[in-house]
């Protein structure tokens, strides 16, 4: 191995370091706690070193959020392919991605609710972002009927979205959200 296929691969496992420890971080303090001289304490190098990596937090924040659509994705796809037939895809990927954002607050904050300088519905939009958004689609493309299948995604994602967040801001009452689930697939999707 040559010195420079070292570094990089030195680099590469810092970068990890990095992000893993701001997830760890926020998921158990909340994203306030994030700064970057508590993150270079927690990975024992210098905020030099850092700064190396990311720009500041905004660009953490934006690479959780990478990571943390491409475990989404993962997680709607096995839900889905376990399921038979297509109310039961769509209830399965219900259920996968609120439990996903209840699982993972911060991580569901990172792609969802914070600036981590990431362009959305764009050309330029991450692969990881666009993958996750493809993965919900795939499911949803099923029961559209003669609506647009990314605008029917797009809908079904508000719906999702919004109960994942009024559930976590205590709006809704947790004893619901099953009823809440059945509410929006059989509406929703009924094919």
């Amino acid at each position: 191995m040559s010195v420079q296929e070292r570094k990089e691969r030195e680099r590469a496992s810092r970068e990890r370091l990095i992000v893993a420890t701001a997830r760890e971080l926020a998921e158990q303090q909340g994203w306030d706690a994030v700064t970057t001289r508590r993150l270079a304490e927690r990975i024992e190098y210098s905020q030099p070193v850092l700064y190396s990596h990311f720009r500041g937090k905004r660009e953490i924040i934006g690479a959780v959020a990478l990571q943390g659509a491409t475990e989404m994705a993962a997680a709607v796809r096995a839900a889905t392919s376990a399921a038979h037939g297509p109310r039961a895809r769509v209830t399965a990927l219900a259920r996968a991605y609120l439990d996903f954002a209840e699982r993972n607050p911060a991580v569901y904050d990172a792609i969802f609710q914070l600036d981590g300088g990431l362009p959305y519905a764009q050309e330029d939009t991450p692969e990881p972002l666009k993958d996750a958004f493809a993965a919900l689609m795939e499911t949803l493309a099923e029961v559209a009927g003669d609506v647009h299948p990314a605008l029917f995604t797009e809908t079904f994602w508000a719906a999702l979205h919004g109960l994942a967040s009024l559930t976590r801001a205590g709006r809704l009452p947790p004893a619901d959200a099953e009823q809440r689930l059945e509410l929006l697939v059989g509406r929703l999707a009924t094919t």
